[in-house]
């Protein structure tokens, strides 16, 4: 079975490099599915859960927070402002930040304060997802 090396980079530095046979990601305008050997094309990330699927049949997953996907015929490059495997996300933070960011949206803030406690709500919700396979 074909295989496609795929890089996930954030600001912090790398997150995931392995081989994998199918790349699932949630794009700004819906779902998109890469196989080895696709054609060359950027595409904006939403915040969602990017699954990995193995040679073996397993799947990884892992959490982004927007960014690019960047494919090319034998690399897949996902540059994320922050991303998690799943078996490395904090649950604790994660139930942590759901909390602080509702909180936050309780109160009824300015624009500006809503849109990063809505944004730091959705990454929040998606880290647990991730972790927990409910994607």
């Amino acid at each position: 079975m074909k295989t496609v090396t795929v890089n996930i980079v954030t600001p912090d530095g790398p997150v995931y490099d392995s081989e994998v046979t199918m790349v699932i990601a949630k794009t700004t305008s819906g779902e998109i599915g890469v196989l080895p050997g696709h054609i060359p094309m950027v595409a904006p990330l939403a915040i969602g859960a990017v699954k990995l699927k193995k040679e073996d049949g397993s799947t990884e997953l892992a959490a982004v927070g927007g960014g690019f996907i960047e494919v090319r015929p034998e690399k897949i490059s996902i540059l994320a402002p922050s991303a998690e495997v799943a078996s490395t996300i904090d649950l604790a933070r994660a139930k942590a930040a759901v909390t602080r960011a509702e909180e936050r949206l309780q109160k009824k803030q300015d624009n500006i304060d809503f849109k990063r406690a809505d944004l730091s709500l959705k990454r929040a919700l998606n880290r647990i997802n991730v972790h927990e396979g409910n994607i």
